[in-house]
């Protein structure tokens, strides 16, 4: 028994790693003693974060994907002192931020240059520029510190790691199912426990949790992720396992989106067949224009001699309703309460923008200040803000924040790579990459649409998607242009 014992705590003398592993081991095996003797059960957890943080060191692609798998599973957690976090999402992001940094710093050398002169690149460094220039001087220099920290590791992974590690076809697989699977399994978990109650429209928030902040956050992350799991069936042949997991997950994807009883997630599920043929023939420049004209005359109608009063509330009849048939009718009407209170935050944030327009408020500083800009008449019964929720209009929130110039620069940013999308997807031949394209400007600009109602870019489950689609199309685009170099010398001769 001794020398099995030994055996199997021994490792070979030549093992590369070998002294880190007994090392390991130990502390290990002693932070399981410790936690049992002293009833501290977060010691337990010790090893599992050493092996992360030496894996990570090891090789980060492998941390990035286990990351990936634990975003649809990730936790809203409150910290003391006022801090949130995703628990385990954002802790992989911290360490991935780290390992990545150094990476980078290290092997500088490696990085393809293309990438960071890239217009897509550029648009979103203005955009965290300005960004840096409004924590400066926010109104509340700590709650916009904390945004900026939070935004800098979700660029840091989502862009520029994507970048690093989400470059070929293999690659764009594994994305699909390492997000795809987890994102499977709390949809289904999410409905079976709607079911188990009739799939009641009153209960719906209820049954979110604990994986979703609420049912449109649940909603719009099937809904944006759902042109990565139709053109990822593409991939494989018919009647084919993977094939017929992916055609499952469609289906049960519309079953969960039909219950999540989400207005915006409905739209984006349409508009996203109306955007593919937008992109397809080449009118996406003219579909941006026309709709920058209907938003600049509704804003001038409204502002025009105070006729936004005309659509305020009968803060009696602005209530929750019981039956979704109910909302429905009671949206066309305006007496929806949910809508009602995003025109209360609108309000508030048109006369904030008009005394701070250049810097803003400060990042992450809406809620701390919008009460105070807030008009009487457009109350309604939930104006109260227990959950402490922002604007319901990320553009608006820019405004508010970043002043005019950040809504600008993050205007140009969101633009750009959504008219270099449809230029490379003209561009791309290779059709499997093709196809990775698509999905990926689908899901940018559905995520910029949604944002028209809500703030979805600061959830680790949509805003993780938004600044990896962006990567993923420069890199498309940088692999076009190999393979267009690579075949100019074969034409030439």
């Amino acid at each position: 028994m001794r020398n099995r014992f030994s055996t199997l705590w021994s490792v070979p003398a030549q093992h590369p790693q070998g002294g880190l592993f007994a090392l390991f081991a130990t502390i290990g095996v002693g932070a399981i003693i410790a936690g049992i003797a002293l009833e501290a059960l977060w010691l337990l957890a010790l090893p599992a974060m050493l092996a992360l943080v030496w894996l990570s060191v090891l090789d980060f692609r492998k941390i990035y994907f286990l990351m990936l798998a634990f975003i649809p599973l990730s936790v809203e957690q409150d910290l003391p002192g006022g801090f949130a976090t995703d628990f385990p999402s954002e802790q992989f992001m911290w360490l991935l931020t780290l390992t990545g940094s150094l990476w980078f710093l290290k092997n500088w050398s490696l990085v393809d240059a293309r990438f960071l002169r890239h217009p897509i690149t550029i648009a979103l460094l203005l955009h965290l520029a300005w960004m840096s220039v409004c924590m400066i001087s926010s109104q509340n220099t700590f709650i916009s510190l904390k945004y900026w920290l939070a935004k800098g590791w979700y660029v840091i992974v989502f862009y520029f790691l994507t970048a690093h590690i989400l470059n070929s076809t293999r690659d764009f697989k594994k994305h699909l199912w390492w997000f795809f699977i987890p994102l499977l399994v709390a949809m289904l978990i999410v409905l079976v426990r709607h079911a188990m109650i009739g799939f009641s429209f009153k209960e719906v928030e209820y049954v979110m949790g604990p994986f979703f902040r609420n049912h449109v956050t649940y909603a719009c992350s099937l809904a944006v992720f759902m042109p990565f799991i139709w053109f990822g069936t593409y991939w494989y042949k018919r009647w084919s396992g993977p094939w017929l997991i992916l055609v499952f997950g469609i289906l049960a994807f519309i079953v969960g989106i039909n219950f999540s009883y989400t207005r915006a997630a409905y739209v984006a599920l349409v508009a996203a067949v109306g955007i593919y043929w937008v992109i397809r023939l080449k009118f996406l420049r003219i579909a941006l224009i026309g709709s920058g004209l209907i938003f600049a005359l509704g804003l001038g109608f409204v502002s025009r001699r105070d006729n936004w009063l005309l659509f305020a509330p009968e803060y009696e009849k602005a209530v929750t309703h019981a039956r979704f048939e109910s909302l429905l009718e009671a949206t066309t009407k305006l007496e929806d309460i949910s809508t009602m209170e995003r025109v209360y935050r609108w309000v508030a944030a048109s006369y904030m923008i008009r005394e701070r327009p250049w810097t803003g408020f400060g990042p992450g500083t809406f809620y701390t200040y919008y009460k105070n800009y807030t008009v009487s008449s457009f109350k309604t019964y939930v104006s109260n803000n227990p959950e402490r929720s922002g604007i319901h209009n990320y553009y608006l929130m820019m405004a508010v924040e970043q002043g005019l110039p950040g809504l600008l620069f993050f205007l140009i940013f969101s633009i750009i790579t959504m008219l270099n999308g449809q230029r490379i997807f003209h561009q791309t031949r290779n059709i499997s990459r093709r196809r990775t394209l698509i999905a990926a400007v689908l899901c940018f600009t559905l995520v910029d649409m949604l944002m028209l109602m809500n703030d979805l870019v600061e959830t680790d489950k949509i805003g993780s998607l938004f600044f990896m689609c962006a990567a993923l199309v420069v890199n498309i685009d940088l692999l076009n242009r190999d393979e267009v170099e690579e075949s100019e010398p074969a034409a030439t001769t």
